[in-house]
C-alpha cells in the first residue's frame, strides 16, 4: 500500500476524532502528481483563541486491540487495516506543509500491541517533524489510555496541545464499563490527565492545553452527566476544552442496532459547555436548564431555559441592570453586553433598534427586557407561550469514582 492509499485510509478513519466544534474537511489540493483529487485528512479547524489553522487529521494506525462498542476499528471488526511508517508520515505532512496546504498536525491513532509501543512511534514521527524539519507550527496529539508516564511527559515536550477521550468513552466509570472491558476510567485516562495538567503546570509546557472528549449517546448517560463531569475537568484539571460528538452506530459493531443520537443534542451541549464556561451562571441556574430526565431541550437554546424558569428576575432594565444581569439575558453575550454598559453612559437605550446595533438578538432578548420602562414585544417567541417552571435545586452529584 503506498502513501496516498495509507492517507486515504488513516485520514478518513480519523474523522472520528474532533479537531474543534463543526470542523469542515476542507476539499481538493495537488497530488505529488499534480493531478487534483480529493484526500481525506484536511481539516479547517478553531484551536486556541480563535485561531483558524488547516489541519491535517490522521491515524497513525487503525489497527487496535481494543473491544470499544461504538468503534469502528475494534479488534474484532473486519476491514483493511494499515500503518505508516514515522519517516513516512513526517515527510508526508512536511510535503503537505511546504505547499501550503496545512498548517498543523492533529495525530491519533489505534492501540497496536499496545499503548507505549504505538506512543513511542507516533513521537518519533512528531520528533522528526519538529527536530529534523524544524516545523515550531500547531500539533496536536492524542495520548493513547494506559500510556506510560514517560511518553506523556515526551508528548507535552512536543505537542502544542494534548488530549485523551474520556469518551469516545464515557462521563462515568458506570458508562465506560458499558462500552468497553479493556479500559478503566481513573487508572488509564483520567491519571494521564492528571499527569498533563501537572506537567503543563510544572514545566509550562503545552501552551494549547489538554482537551478531551465526549461520545454523547451510547451508554445511556444523561446530559447532566456529561456536563458535570466537563464542569469537573475544568475546575480541577484545567481542561481547555470539551468536544462533544453524538454517537453514529457503526456496521459491524454491536451497537449497529442502536439509534444515532439528534445532532441537536450535540448542538445544545455545546451551547451549555459555552455558559458554563464565559457566563456568571451557578450551578443552581445551569441546573435549571435539563429536564427531570437530565436532558436538554432539543427545542430550545438551554440560556432561554434557564432565563423562563426565573420569573421572579426577568424583566429587567437594560439602562440600569449590571453586567452580571445583562449577560442572563438571552441574546445578549460578554461583547453586547460590554457595549451596553459602556454606551450608556453617553446615552440611553430606547428602541430595540439602538440594542440591534450594539449586537443584541432582539428577537430572543426583548421579552426579558424593558427599555425605557416599557416592555417591547415585536416578536412572538418560544419562552413567552410558556408556562415558567418552578425554580429548583440542583441535586448534588457523585461519580462512581473518587474525583
Amino acid at each position: 500500500m503506498d502513501t496516498l492509499q495509507k492517507l486515504d485510509i488513516l485520514g478518513a478513519s480519523a474523522d472520528y476524532d474532533i479537531c474543534s466544534p463543526g470542523s469542515q474537511q476542507t476539499g481538493l489540493f495537488p497530488t505529488a502528481a499534480g493531478r487534483r483529487r480529493g484526500i481525506p485528512g484536511v481539516y479547517q479547524s478553531t484551536v486556541s483563541r480563535g485561531q483558524k489553522l488547516a489541519l491535517l487529521k490522521v491515524l497513525f494506525t487503525n489497527v487496535c486491540e481494543k473491544d470499544c462498542a461504538y468503534c469502528a476499528f475494534r479488534a474484532a471488526k473486519d476491514g483493511v487495516r494499515t500503518s505508516f511508517q514515522p519517516e513516512e508520515l513526517a515527510r508526508t505532512f512536511v510535503d503537505m506543509h511546504d505547499a501550503g496546504l496545512v498548517d498543523g498536525l492533529f495525530l491519533s491513532s489505534g492501540v497496536a500491541g499496545s499503548a507505549d509501543m504505538t506512543m513511542e512511534r507516533m513521537l518519533q514521527t512528531v520528533e522528526i517533524i519538529r527536530k529534523t524539519h524544524r516545523f515550531q507550527g500547531y500539533v496536536h496529539v492524542k495520548v493513547l489510555p494506559g500510556a506510560k508516564l514517560e511518553y506523556v511527559e515526551w508528548a507535552a515536550r512536543l505537542a502544542s496541545r494534548l488530549s485523551i477521550n474520556i469518551n469516545m468513552e464515557a462521563p462515568t466509570a458506570g458508562h465506560l464499563a458499558k462500552l468497553t472491558s479493556a479500559k478503566d476510567l481513573d487508572q488509564d485516562i483520567l491519571r494521564r490527565m492528571r499527569w498533563i495538567a501537572a506537567l503543563r503546570d510544572e514545566d509550562g509546557l503545552l501552551p494549547s492545553g489538554q482537551t478531551t472528549q465526549f461520545m454523547v449517546g451510547p451508554a445511556g448517560e444523561s446530559d447532566r452527566d456529561i456536563m458535570r463531569a466537563a464542569a469537573w475537568l475544568y475546575r480541577d484539571l484545567g481542561l481547555s476544552r470539551a468536544y462533544f460528538s453524538a454517537f453514529r452506530p457503526i456496521e459491524g459493531t454491536p451497537l449497529e442496532g442502536q439509534p444515532a443520537v439528534a445532532p441537536q443534542r450535540e448542538h445544545r451541549l455545546y451551547q451549555m459547555d459555552w455558559l458554563q464556561r464565559h457566563y456568571p451562571f451557578d450551578e443552581d441556574e445551569l441546573a435549571l436548564a435539563f429536564r427531570e430526565d437530565g436532558n436538554l431541550d432539543l427545542e430550545a437554546d438551554p440560556k432561554e431555559v434557564i432565563a423562563s424558569r426565573c420569573p421572579e428576575i426577568y424583566p429587567v432594565e437594560v439602562n440600569v441592570a449590571p453586567l452580571h444581569l445583562l449577560l442572563r439575558v438571552p441574546g445578549i453575550g460578554p461583547v453586547s453586553g460590554a457595549r451596553i454598559v459602556a454606551m450608556r453612559r453617553e446615552h440611553r437605550f430606547s428602541t430595540a433598534e439602538q440594542l440591534r446595533k450594539v449586537g443584541v438578538v432582539t428577537a430572543r432578548a426583548l421579552p426579558f427586557l424593558t427599555v425605557a420602562g416599557r416592555q417591547i414585544k415585536n416578536s412572538p417567541a418560544w419562552y413567552c407561550r410558556r408556562a415558567p417552571a418552578k425554580r429548583h435545586q440542583a441535586e448534588g452529584y457523585q461519580l462512581s469514582f473518587d474525583f
